[in-house]
């Protein structure tokens, strides 16, 4: 018996799935029990035909003259994503990037649990106290392998990225949160998502001068 394989999800399209998360999440919030394709694609800022060519992965659902109920396409996009139970992740690089990312209280609403931080100078004084054990970079490993982690945020200076994911390559990560200035060279199969400020604003800076 063949099994049911749902179809590949492009890239942008679990963007805009993330996107709808959170405006259902808030709908929830609210007490809000339905919505309709053309309200959740305004709150999301996105077309109203984009949004159900998006949800069409999950079949046909939601009631003509109704809309969607709220709490249920909330959970198949939690499940679809893999937030419906926490997922562990572990930062590598606590600076003050990194450390400010560990003081924010928001990821375990959306899903995630920071279980560890590395550094090669834990010992270091910062200037905040943080509640996520922070280890020596020569404990990544057995960490990564102990908690069955397959994310990683990467917040170490460009001249460290490269040799760092390696390491979370080798170890079994197979998604990357880059916030390092370079382009990270990684197998086919190992997913990264880079965060580069600069870049930002440079694109905004366009747009505000014309």
């Amino acid at each position: 018996m063949k099994k049911n394989i749902r179809p590949e999800i492009p890239r942008k399209a679990i963007y805009r799935l993330s996107l709808y998360l959170r405006c259902l999440l808030r709908l929830k919030n609210n007490s809000i029990r339905t919505v309709s394709s053309e309200a959740l694609a305004k709150a999301a800022g996105v077309k109203s035909t984009q949004l159900r060519k998006d949800l069409t992965y999950f079949g046909q659902f939601g009631t003509r003259g109704l809309g969607y109920d709220v709490d249920q396409l909330a959970h198949m996009i939690s499940d679809l994503l893999g937030t419906n139970s926490l997922q562990p992740v572990v930062l590598i690089g606590v600076g003050n990037l990194g450390l400010a990312l560990l003081s924010y209280k928001g990821f375990a609403a959306e899903g995630f649990e920071i279980v560890g931080a590395f550094d090669i100078d834990p010992k270091r004084r910062r200037d905040k106290t943080i509640a996520t054990p922070l280890y020596d970079m020569s404990q990544l490993e057995s960490v990564i392998q102990a908690r069955m982690v397959k994310m990683a945020i990467l917040t170490v200076p460009a001249a460290a990225a490269q040799e760092v994911a390696n390491r979370l390559v080798a170890v079994g990560i197979t998604g990357i949160l880059n916030f390092s200035p370079i382009v990270l060279t990684v197998p086919e199969d190992v997913i990264v998502n880079s965060v580069n400020l600069a870049i930002e604003l440079e694109n905004l800076s366009y747009f505000v001068q014309h």
